[in-house]
């Protein structure tokens, strides 16, 4: 079965949803401790959310994250689907 044929049907986006919403959550996650950890550490929201989320940069770190959790998610089911 071709990627495109794949793709058509409502299981391989089942599937792929499995994939794409842990992972995404995850990245997230990850991402938060990897830029905010002292910020978060110390229960500091207000830092938490300036350095991330303030003035548009919501935007950027969701985007990111969820661009790369559906190319994973979309690579991995289409992989593990035959």
């Amino acid at each position: 079965m071709t990627f495109l044929e794949k793709i058509k049907t409502a299981f391989f986006w089942k599937r792929a949803l499995m994939i794409i919403i842990p992972f995404f959550i995850v990245l997230v996650i990850i991402s938060l401790l990897f830029n905010s950890f002292s910020a978060i550490i110390n229960a500091d929201i207000a830092t938490v959310m300036e350095q991330n989320f303030n003035q548009g940069k919501w935007k950027d770190f969701f985007l990111t994250k969820s661009f790369v959790s559906i190319l994973y998610g979309v690579w991995i089911t289409s992989r593990n689907i035959k």
